[in-house]
């Protein structure tokens, strides 16, 4: 009995894993957006699809960036100017993508642009800290998503939704993490309701790689900065040790991160192209070993870990 129990389940993971390599077919007729390509996820991503043959349609904040991608890459491989957080520049955006795709419709989505503002305790916080990155990492990406929507319908595509390892566990203040929850409420909801159209919404949850956005040296001078402008009374309660040795630890994030970035990609184009792309990707060993099995845990041990972390105030009675 024993045996034929341990057969079935070696059968099962070799046509799970069978199942998991089935690919579509034509990918030479199938055009993608991605947008936040001028660096990181995106760039290699765009890079990386329009050598596997997809007509790739890249969108870059600079006119630097996109330069630079297009000396990199194929003639198939077009760029376009955006800011996801203009909503006027997104609709011109989705009308010119309209033009380039025609009855073809768009095969794959890559909400990818995101922005981490500013990591510190929220106390030191105005509301106008938390207003950037959801307006780029939430807004953008639904108002993007929305105007791309009937072109994705039309190809029964795919939607992929870059979120972080920030929208299953808050590991910092700011807007950051805020941002990547509703992302992950969003990319829920818009894959039941998609569903019945044939698109597929899958979400990626990176845990800490090497890229612009999470450069330790660039969060840690945005901390500073906020801290000179508190009041006496939040600098007592912290104290300047505090900041001294939360730059430090901030800085000393750098040895822990993912280098490579293809890890990201990797799930960017099993779900691009795969027949049975899954719903959810967590890329980097962090995430997989660390940051998701922890978000399923209890909140108390989940705040024990991460307290364990946190460098000790001056003086919290001084309030």
């Amino acid at each position: 009995m024993l045996f034929w129990l341990l057969a079935l389940l070696i059968l099962c993971g070799f046509l799970w894993n069978y199942k998991r390599q089935l690919k579509i077919a034509n990918i030479t007729d199938k055009y993608i957006f991605i947008t936040g390509c001028d660096t990181g996820f995106g760039n290699l991503a765009a890079r990386t699809f329009d050598k596997k043959g997809f007509h790739v349609i890249a969108a870059c904040l600079t006119e630097s960036g996109s330069t630079a991608l297009k000396a990199e890459t194929s003639e198939r491989l077009h760029t376009v100017l955006l800011d996801v957080t203009d909503p006027e520049n997104v609709k011109r955006a989705a009308q010119w993508v309209k033009n380039q795709v025609g009855e073809k419709g768009l095969w794959g989505l890559i909400n990818n642009a995101g922005i981490l503002g500013v990591l510190a305790p929220n106390d030191w916080l105005t509301v106008e800290d938390y207003r950037e990155p959801v307006e780029v990492n939430l807004f953008g990406l639904i108002s993007v998503t929305l105007n791309m929507l009937p072109l994705v319908k039309k190809a029964r595509g795919r939607i992929i939704n870059v979120s972080s390892i920030g929208g299953r566990l808050a590991f910092g203040g700011g807007g950051y993490s805020p941002s990547k929850y509703a992302v992950e409420g969003f990319n829920d909801s818009l894959r039941r309701d998609m569903k019945a159209f044939g698109v597929h919404v899958a979400c990626i949850e990176p845990g800490l790689f090497k890229t612009n956005l999470s450069d330790p040296e660039k969060a840690a001078e945005k901390k500073l900065a906020i801290w000179k402008h508190l009041s006496p009374d939040i600098k007592q309660q912290y104290g300047e040790s505090y900041i001294k040795k939360s730059l430090e630890q901030l800085k000393g994030t750098a040895s822990f991160v993912n280098m490579d970035l293809s890890l990201v990609v990797e799930c960017m184009d099993h779900a691009l192209t795969s027949l049975f792309p899954k719903t959810r990707y967590a890329a980097g060993k962090d995430a997989k070993t660390f940051w998701i099995p922890l978000s399923h845990m209890p909140a108390v041990l989940q705040d024990f870990l991460l307290l364990k972390q946190k460098v000790e105030l001056a003086n919290p009675k001084a309030v």
